[in-house]
């Protein structure tokens, strides 16, 4: 077996997957498989801008995990990367040298490990779009897998969709045959002697946690700063005090930034009423200026969306809690709206029986909800025929779907261009002729003896 290491650097916290794969299969399809995977303890390495060390020195736990997971004489040939998405970019846009020192700290850590070290960067929002894309089809054997009789064969199914919604972005991605109006949208693969023409985008600031800093500003801004504000989306007997610099930190939020002093505390009182929550949180969104034929939302070209999708990350854990904990099913946008309305018409007391372990996160599933509704619906513009085509799903088998499984396969080259040749299944077929060669044989000697047998009996009569 090979292995290989990926740190997945996001927003809001990292994790670390270790893959694994048969070293003589290389370029087979459904062989890399996740083999460990361990969640880094804190914050996202972009919150120790002000201590870059300390975000090298938090993966080490997770580090050490990895050198007990890959067997020790494998550790000097397993690559090891680690990617960051919106959280640094969105340091590097507020402060380019507080994002390269942290980058630094974090190699100089990974460096100490005896793994085969291939560097840390910021992908772009189009790479964590296309290889999340990549990844989910990949698991599921879209591009290319192996016929029972070992030949290579492109299976008769189209790709799916992919949807990633992180703690600071959001992504869409998905292969289309339309127009792809901009140019910096459309992204062309050649997978495994296969052409794909792939649309991409990924919305900053539209990931969960910066969607509910956004929110938090807009309410405030209506209400002109008052030192109690009320917050519909947060359910009725849920209040909380903060201070205005832990809502302002953030390139998403700076521009709106109020002339009062950062260290002033307001207090929003939760008032769990759905509709004027929906109210504000459509004001995130600008649906009203397209210079193309089509736009999703803030100007953003999309063509109409198609086929199966597959969406995952913070998608899954919001359509999951209100399946599981509020026991509502999601088949159709009106089942998200109903169930989202439900939630924010629960109160702080009834939310915290339902589900106590989570009582950090309870208080912005009636949001987080209302915005999953919005993105689809209005932004992307699933309807009640194409929304029940999207998988809300954590896992494809038993590896994560994430672009992190994609990002290694593409940096490993362990999906080639063309199709791999014919001869890497030439033993796997010679066992399968000589397996259909015996069968065949034993028949035909069963039906000779049966018919021999049968002859002789005649004579004897």
């Amino acid at each position: 077996l090979q292995y290989g290491i990926v740190l997945d650097a996001g927003s809001s916290h990292t994790a670390m997957f270790v893959y694994k794969w048969p070293a003589d299969k290389e370029n087979d399809t459904g062989v890399v498989s996740e083999h460990g995977m361990c969640d880094v303890e804190g914050p996202g390495i972009s919150s120790y801008s002000s201590n870059p060390p300390a975000a090298g020195a938090s993966l080490e736990h997770c580090l050490n995990q990895a050198l007990r997971d890959v067997p020790k004489e494998k550790h000097m040939g397993t690559p090891l990367y680690l990617g960051a998405t919106a959280g640094m970019r969105l340091l590097n846009i507020a402060d380019p040298q507080a994002s390269d020192a942290v980058l630094r700290a974090v190699a100089a850590t990974l460096k100490t490990y005896p793994f085969d070290f291939r560097g840390a960067k910021i992908l772009s929002g189009e790479e964590e779009g296309v290889f999340g894309w990549v990844t989910a089809n990949y698991l599921l054997e879209n591009f290319i897998k192996r016929g029972w009789l070992g030949e290579w064969i492109q299976p008769q199914k189209k790709t799916l969709g992919a949807m990633d919604f992180g703690g600071a972005s959001t992504q869409i991605t998905f292969e289309t045959r339309d127009t792809i109006e901009n140019p910096r949208n459309e992204v062309m693969l050649k997978l495994y002697g296969q052409a794909y023409k792939v649309y991409t985008h990924s919305f900053l600031c539209y990931g969960r946690d910066q969607v509910l800093k956004r929110l938090l500003s807009k309410l405030l801004q209506a209400e002109s700063y008052q030192e109690t504000v009320s917050h519909p989306c947060w359910p009725m007997g849920y209040n909380k005090s903060l201070l205005l610099s832990s809502i302002y930190n953030s390139p998403c939020t700076e521009k709106e930034k109020p002339s009062l002093a950062l260290n002033t505390t307001v207090t929003l009182v939760g008032t769990g009423n759905g509709n004027l929550c929906t109210l504000h949180v459509s004001k995130l969104f600008d649906f009203t200026n397209c210079s193309f034929s089509h736009c999703s939302f803030d100007g953003v070209f999309q063509p109409k969306v198609s086929g199966n999708f597959i969406a995952f990350s913070a998608f899954f854990y919001t359509v999951d809690f209100i399946q599981r904990v509020m026991g509502r099913p999601v088949y159709l946008p009106s089942d998200l709206k109903d169930a989202a309305e439900t939630i924010c018409a629960t109160s702080w007391s009834e939310l915290l029986q339902k589900a106590p372990s989570q009582e950090k996160r309870l208080p912005d599933y009636c949001a987080v909800s209302t915005f999953v509704y919005l993105l689809t619906t209005k932004g992307y513009s699933f309807n009640n025929h194409s929304f029940p085509n999207i998988a809300f799903q954590k896992k494809a088998g038993e590896t994560s779907i994430g672009w992190a499984l994609g990002y290694m396969l593409n940096l490993t080259n362990m999906i080639p261009a063309e199709k791999p040749s014919s001869h890497k299944s030439m033993l796997y077929n010679y066992w399968v002729i000589l397996v259909l060669l015996f069968v065949v044989t034993t028949l035909t000697s069963l039906v000779t003896a049966i018919c021999l047998l049968r002859h002789s009996k005649s004579s004897i009569i």
